[in-house]
């Protein structure tokens, strides 16, 4: 049986909602495929997640940035977060494509990686083949929408590892590869001392880099300040406690390095709109559901 926010039509339309939030590093939001009809159009609209639209056959144009991009089958387009877009099928040979909407705390160094960018938003792939195995992937999330969620997310870093693998301009990690290994050591110390009061100072000095220096690096490979980074990891691993655990909001403030609630709350709702009470009564998974039974 069909979960209730699936969609499916054999000849036009698959489309799947991803309905576990549990995941950090990349979390799927909805993905599927679309043999469109010709000018079906998409827009403008802005996105709260990154995604790409694979063209498997057919042709259309996408809208952005004041910019038309005429995007072919075999190719496809990135759409960013906060970024207002639309796109338009061709009138004569309107396109096929499939999707994925993702997000996640590593995404932002895959897309770097993959060249992409909002001033870069087309894919091509480095070859025919290498394109065919990054639309298999895609559609292989879209076909197993029953799949386990941790399954699915393993899909999905599967899918990011092909499109950045593929992308004709895929940057080289050997030019990137000092650059990797601080944000490497930042990230590991980052995971293992968030619960700690740490300072930008502290992590830079971690990596042996100063601190204006070790912020460009951050900046340039996360898409972010270390601040801003080191900011929602604490709120993505509250949530997480939130919706896993029933620990008081106290401790779960103090779980994440803030001594004081009340700057718990304020920093909380900065991130995910709400404050953390309210996000526990809307997002609490209950233990049968934790234990793969259907809940009421």
């Amino acid at each position: 049986m069909q979960r209730q926010n699936d969609v499916y039509t054999e000849n036009k339309l698959k489309f799947h909602v991803f309905q576990d939030e549990r995941f950090v590093d990349l979390n799927l939001y909805q993905y599927g495929w679309e043999r469109t009809e010709p000018l079906h159009a998409y827009g403008p609209h802005k996105r709260d997640h990154y995604l790409f639209h694979f063209v498997i056959s057919g042709k259309g144009t996408l809208y952005s940035n004041d910019t038309a991009y005429r995007i072919d089958r075999g190719h496809g387009f990135l759409i960013l977060p906060d970024q207002t877009t639309t796109y338009v099928a061709d009138e004569e040979d309107p396109w096929e494509y499939t999707w994925i909407e993702f997000d996640g705390l590593r995404v932002s160094e895959s897309i770097s990686l993959a060249g992409l960018s909002a001033a870069q938003p087309v894919y091509t792939p480095q070859n025919h083949e290498a394109g065919r195995l990054l639309q298999e992937q895609m559609m292989y999330i879209v076909n197993h929408p029953q799949d386990s969620p941790v399954r699915q997310i393993g899909q999905g870093f599967l899918f990011l590892d092909q499109l950045v693998q593929s992308s004709a301009a895929r940057r080289l990690p050997s030019q990137r590869r000092l650059r990797d290994f601080y944000m490497k050591e930042a990230l590991s110390f980052i995971e293992q001392n968030y619960q700690r009061d740490i300072s930008i100072e502290e992590i830079a000095a971690f990596c042996g880099l100063n601190r204006s220096y070790f912020g460009k690096v951050f900046r340039d490979s996360m898409g972010e300040s270390p601040q801003a980074f080191l900011l929602h990891y604490r709120m993505a691993r509250a949530a997480q406690m939130l919706k896993e655990t029933t620990l008081p909001i106290g401790t779960i403030s103090t779980m994440v390095s803030y001594a004081n609630q009340l700057h718990f709350s304020r920093a909380f709702k900065s991130v995910y709109g709400m404050a953390p009470r309210t996000y526990r009564q809307a997002h609490f998974i209950r233990t049968e559901e934790k234990d793969g039974g259907t809940g009421k």
